[in-house]
């Protein structure tokens, strides 16, 4: 597994935050304006993200996240784990959005 670096909720830089929970999870709560590819799918879709640009990688807890910051870093992206995920971003009271049309929450 290749080094990374993790970074605070409070303490992000610019870049594009990847979602890389499951649907079900992406549905009930993320931040706007993220891009979704779940973890299991990534491989197939790596494509879709801009080589030249940070990867703010986020789960629910850090822990995916976390495998797929080393990933992304192994296939030459920039990219930081976003530490203590989405439950972090929750607690520091950034906003969350939903896809359900339920009350946006961390699953």
């Amino acid at each position: 597994m290749a080094e990374f670096e993790s970074v605070r909720v409070d303490k992000l830089p610019q870049g594009t935050l990847l979602d890389v929970r499951e649907d079900y999870e992406w549905e009930a709560g993320h931040a706007d304006g993220a891009v979704h590819i779940p973890m299991d799918q990534l491989p197939a879709r790596l494509g879709e993200l801009d080589p030249d640009e940070d990867l703010l990688v986020v789960c629910r807890t850090g822990g995916r996240s976390a495998r797929v910051t080393s990933w992304l870093v192994d296939q030459g992206y920039s990219a930081f784990n976003v530490v203590g995920g989405m439950d972090a971003w929750l607690e520091a009271g950034r906003p969350i959005v939903s896809e359900n049309g339920q009350r946006p929450t961390v699953l």
